[in-house]
């Protein structure tokens, strides 16, 4: 019933004022005519003589002609049940987010929400809404230390994505390290063979490479022949350092130029991040770059209701007709 209600329309409503107009029409109907009799001074004399008149039959005729001028109107104003479906096609973009799990990432030398925070919280933030603004992509994960770890292989499930994009953080890996190249190595042999507009690597990374057993701009040239693009994050300031606590002698690793050159063989860019902000701008800044095309097709189907509408203000008119033409002039 609720679907009926929500399909049913009218394709001409104006015809529908011409109901206002049958308004008189009710209460003309309802007045007796001009009486055609003799006043008598008293009609006791008469009262047993003949039946008294029936009205029943003038107010049925008049109803079923109401009727029929009623159904005639809705008839006009074309009643229909209308159907819209869209369908959508998407021409998507495949992504993999390669994130840096390694202990460097627990720096704080960040701000979220007016508190310091850590690097890899600012990266699952800031990546977490990333992903919710591209529904139409399928995207994985692959998180990397000393080695690389499929976190999440490409799917459209996004809501499964952010749980363990969530779970994501130093030491889920055992091998400790920056594995950059063979984090790339592994994005790409998934994103390998799919069918799609794009494939593009985003990596966010703190440090150089130290460990693997690919070099990243050997990753990154096979990137480049697959077709694949990598946009190299930096993140994080020249200040930060870790905690003593975690590593003896702790040292900032950035290998700028690497990654810049990653960038340039794959035909992606390169992003230096020193802030939250910053992140949010340059992801949003991959997310233009890298545009879904998505087609949208409507299919309409109408189901006209007027035949019936018509059919019974034809029945109706000719009810009444009928019964105006054979009732009695009088009666007896």
């Amino acid at each position: 019933m609720q679907d009926f209600i929500q399909q049913f329309t009218f394709a001409d409503p104006w015809w529908l004022l011409g109901l206002i107009a049958l308004i008189p029409l009710i209460f003309i109907g309802g007045k007796s005519g001009t009486p055609t009799a003799i006043t008598y001074s008293s009609l006791s004399i008469l009262a047993s003589l003949g039946r008294k008149p029936r009205r029943l039959p003038g107010f049925v005729t008049f109803s079923f002609i109401l009727l029929g001028l009623i159904c005639a109107i809705i008839a006009m104003a074309r009643p229909q049940l209308r159907n819209e479906q869209s369908e959508s096609t998407a021409s998507g973009v495949d992504i993999i987010l390669a994130i840096d799990i390694s202990y460097s990432m627990q720096i704080v030398d960040f701000v979220l929400n007016g508190r310091r925070a850590q690097r890899i919280t600012v990266a699952k933030n800031t990546a977490e809404a990333f992903i919710n603004q591209r529904q139409n992509d399928r995207m994985g994960i692959v998180a990397f230390s000393g080695r690389p770890y499929i976190t999440s292989p490409i799917t459209l499930e996004h809501d499964w994505l952010i749980d363990q994009l969530r779970e994501l953080r130093p030491g889920l890996v055992k091998e400790q390290g920056t594995a950059i190249g063979s984090a790339i190595a592994a994005a790409a042999s998934r994103l390998h063979e799919r069918e799609s507009k794009s494939k593009v690597i985003v990596l966010v990374t703190d440090g150089s490479n130290n460990s693997g057993r690919i070099a990243p701009l050997e990753a990154a040239k096979q990137a480049a022949v697959l077709g694949i693009k990598v946009y190299a994050i930096a993140i994080g300031t020249e200040q930060g350092r870790l905690n003593n606590s975690i590593q003896a002698h702790p040292q900032q690793e950035f290998d700028t130029k690497t990654l810049q050159e990653i960038a340039k063989i794959t035909g992606g860019e390169y992003f230096r991040v020193k802030d939250t902000d910053k992140l949010r701008d340059t992801f949003n800044s991959i997310d233009q770059l890298e545009k879904t095309e998505i087609k949208q097709h409507s299919i309409v189907s109408i189901k006209e209701l007027f035949p019936w509408c018509a059919s019974a203000a034809l029945i109706f008119t000719v009810i009444g007709l009928t019964m105006q033409a054979i009732k009695s002039p009088t009666a007896p």
